[in-house]
């Protein structure tokens, strides 16, 4: 057994499924190894999809997702995709393949140092050698997973990969000893704080998308009357039809949300991680609670108390608290959401606009289709205009927030849920920068519409250049075009109005293959919800 065999087994043995990436020499031996595997290499048109794909399938199943570039030039543009992994937290196993082992210190043809490239972005970067593969691999995978999760690299010389492995297995290695049980701690701290508060919101975040005791969560939230609010990564890791929703932070109609937050005068932010917004941004002077798994790194004006210890058996221990009357009112929270709601859908022109996109979508789809999305002003829309009581079904990229995630995530999606409804939302300079992944679809048979928001614009720097004053430049992406029959085979739909978008999302959801519908969006009603 050769190496790369060695490598493509313990990768089966580890419940990887897919492997993502574009093939160069240095790739072929691991190619052909996991060819005679049951782990699928899944051509991407580029190494930057192959690593936002390896993310969301660690994001979405725990196990890490797996992405492979060639030297040079293929691990630069892989290190987009890393870098998704490295700030959204998911275990991901990104593997280069290098030139022989004698070239590795020498000046030659695209070589550059990987392990300088990815140390910045990967929890650790290894290299492999011809009597350590299976040793680093297993390290690699416990890496990846321990908590918090996230990338690690690996970089193998194609001489390494076709030496005879001298390795039977992976060893298991157990790096986490584990989260110290501050249950009691955490019921202390938190019922002195109920006690002398009127006014407290919950606030959860990353970190409480790997807990294993929402429910539990829930149990207190009810139990106690207190509203919650969420990140965009923590969307449906708590129902969002619940009475005590309140909104998500800092996107589509900030201004509202905020003003709800001010209202309070405590703050219990559970499996909050400030990579995706800091508290500096919104908690004003309010004290807060940060229960976690890890401390929050603020500055002297966000008045903090952290309490760090395992998640579940603090949530556990909430549940049982006896309640605390507080100020907030169901009727004062059911006008807040009208109130929330209304103003992300504005007055609207005769043009199609993306709340009117969002709400038919939401009609069409059943509530645990999973929508995956790109980085832009629709991403502020979306994140606080779409409700969903499921986990990962509302998905992009924040911590990374790179543009080009959203159709390669819808994707990744798909293979790793194939019984359920799977939709794209992107905008148009997204899908400028990923639309060569419609071949990949077109290949694989994934029955995945993509609603490409066109407005002609990259409406989120717009909006930016208005609040600031700016003159509109950079960010025109021309006319809208009429749309296409289709593109590298795979059909499309204009829609210009309601009607036409109901009819296109009816014909892609009927379609038991990819598909594109081109929604042809009025660019300047971002301008009243993205930011205010």
């Amino acid at each position: 057994m050769k190496n790369a065999e060695l490598i493509a087994r313990t990768l089966e043995q580890a419940g990887v499924r897919w492997v993502f990436g574009v093939p160069s020499g240095p790739v072929l031996p691991l190619i052909e190894a996991l060819g005679h595997s049951d782990v699928q290499y899944v051509l991407t048109a580029s190494e930057t999809s192959a690593g936002f794909m390896a993310t969301t399938i660690g994001a979405m199943t725990g196990i890490p997702g797996v992405c492979v570039a060639t030297l040079g030039p293929g691990a630069t543009n892989l290190a987009t995709g890393v870098g998704a992994a490295w700030l959204d937290r998911a275990p991901v196993i990104a593997l280069t393949c290098n030139v022989p082992t004698p070239w590795l210190d020498r000046r030659i043809q695209m070589r550059i140092d990987h392990h300088q490239l990815f140390r910045p972005i990967t929890k650790a970067t290894l290299p492999l050698r011809a009597d350590n593969v299976a040793q680093q691999l297993g390290k690699a995978l416990a890496i990846a997973c321990d908590e918090p999760p996230g990338p690690v690299h690996l970089d193998l010389p194609e001489d390494v990969a076709l030496a005879l492995a001298t390795e039977a297995s992976s060893p298991s290695v157990d790096l986490s000893p584990g989260f110290p049980d501050v249950s009691d701690e955490a019921a202390a701290v938190l019922s002195k704080a109920l006690a002398g508060s009127r006014r407290p919101l919950i606030m959860t975040g990353l970190t409480f998308t790997r807990s294993r005791a929402r429910d539990r969560l829930l149990e207190f939230i009810e139990r106690q009357g207190i509203p919650f609010i969420s990140t965009m990564h923590a969307k449906g890791f708590l129902p969002e039809s619940s009475p005590y929703w309140a909104g998500v932070l800092g996107r589509a109609r900030r201004s509202t949300v905020q003003a709800f937050i001010d209202r309070a005068d405590l703050i219990i932010a559970v499996g909050y991680d400030p990579i995706e917004i800091n508290y500096e941004e919104w908690a004003r002077g309010i004290p807060v609670v940060h229960i976690s798994t890890e401390e929050a790194d603020v500055d002297a004006t966000v008045r903090l108390t952290n309490v760090v210890g395992a998640l579940d058996p603090i949530l556990d221990r909430l549940a049982h608290l006896s309640p605390v009357p507080n100020d907030w009112t169901i009727d004062e929270l059911a006008a807040h959401r009208r109130e929330l709601s209304s103003a992300l859908r504005p007055a609207t022109s005769s043009q199609l606009v993306t709340s009117q996109v969002l709400d038919l979508l939401r009609s069409k789809l059943p509530p645990d289709a999973i929508l995956a999305y790109d980085v832009g002003a629709h991403t502020h829309q979306i994140a606080t205009q779409w409700e969903t009581d499921e986990p990962f079904t509302c998905f992009s990229t924040n911590g990374w927030s790179s543009m080009g995630f959203g159709m390669p995530a819808a994707y990744a999606a798909k293979l790793a849920n194939p019984h359920r409804t799977v939709v794209g939302v992107i905008g148009d300079g997204c899908f400028q920068m990923t639309a060569g992944e419609l071949a990949m679809a077109r290949r694989l048979n994934l029955p995945v519409p993509i609603v490409v928001l066109d407005d002609g614009w990259l409406g989120l720097i717009k909006v930016k250049q208005e609040r600031k004053g700016y003159q509109y430049s950079g960010v025109a992406l021309g006319d809208v075009p009429e749309a296409p029959s289709h593109y590298f085979g795979v059909p499309v739909r204009a829609a210009k109005n309601v009607r036409e978008l109901g009819e296109a999302l009816d014909w892609a959801l009927s379609l038991n293959a990819p598909s594109v519908i081109e929604a042809q969006v009025d660019v300047n009603l971002y301008s009243n919800t993205v930011y205010d």
